[in-house]
């Protein structure tokens, strides 16, 4: 995989924790998003994603819209050797912030999804995000200041049928980032979830579920990306331990224990459904 460095801008820091902010995932959908608030708030960025041509070309805005300095690193987080390479590359900044936003999902009865397929997913939503955190943690507790927004999603909160892995890998992503946030309280740092909901991405596309029930169903409200975004970006500064966008979201977060468990399983099996 190439890579490249963008010039450095005379763009200000935010307000913030000091250094380097890292977004995963960032040449489309939220990552996207979360470049351009990164930026605009001043900070230095480095943007990790696969396809290093939208990579440049968010580069080459970002500096020219907001005067900082942005880097690119093309990888992919499912393989074993890039990921090495993105370890190295973390454990050797100063990292004030890492936006843990690569992702993907898997759409279908979990026999017929493919095993490789499967074993991808895991290694970005999970093993990625994880050995990433791990990576900058260490620097940021040395320093005493630095924040890890990891994006998990709704599907966190229930077991998602059709989705099993999916579900259960932004499962771990919630229950990890709020053990975490436990730990590092009262130091400085601060590890965050977000847990949006529809955000209509070209995750739906990656992941099959173009003719998915739920994506017409009144059911499952939308969000906009920009919104999630933000709200996740500031939730992530000001130290918050979980962030739901969207009050119905928010209120599904909240009732989620009120619901039998059996009720919830059929109305996503249905939902999840294409037939």
């Amino acid at each position: 995989m190439a890579e490249a460095s963008g010039t450095r801008g005379s763009g200000s820091r935010g307000t913030g924790p000091r250094g380097l902010a890292v977004i995963t995932g960032a040449s489309s959908g939220l990552g996207l998003e979360f470049a351009r608030l990164a930026a605009a708030d001043g900070y230095e960025t480095l943007l990790i994603a696969r396809r290093h041509e939208r990579l440049t070309a968010l580069a080459g805005d970002l500096e020219h819209r907001f005067g900082t300095a942005t880097s690119v690193l093309a990888a992919d987080l499912a393989d074993p050797a890039d990921l090495d390479r993105v370890v190295g590359r973390l454990e050797a900044e100063e990292v004030g912030l890492l936006i843990n936003n690569a992702g993907f999902g898997l759409l279908g009865p979990f026999t017929e999804q493919p095993a490789r397929e499967i074993e991808d997913m895991l290694a970005v939503n999970v093993t990625a995000l994880t050995r990433l955190a791990r990576a900058v943690l260490p620097g940021m507790l040395a320093r005493g200041a630095g924040r890890v927004l990891n994006v998990a999603s709704m599907a966190a909160f229930q077991p998602g049928p059709m989705m099993a892995g999916y579900y259960a890998s932004k499962a771990y992503v919630l229950s990890l980032s709020e053990a975490l946030w436990a730990e590092t309280r009262g130091t400085g740092v601060a590890v965050t979830a977000l847990c949006p909901g529809l955000v209509p991405t070209e995750f739906q596309a990656r992941a099959g579920m173009t003719g998915l029930k739920a994506l017409k169903s009144r059911m499952v409200p939308r969000l906009d990306p920009t919104g999630v975004a933000r709200a996740g970006y500031q939730g992530a500064l000001a130290g918050r331990r979980i962030v739901v966008p969207g009050l119905r979201y928010k209120l599904m977060a909240a009732c989620r224990g009120l619901m039998p468990r059996r009720l919830v399983l059929a109305t996503l099996r249905r939902l999840q459904s294409t037939r």
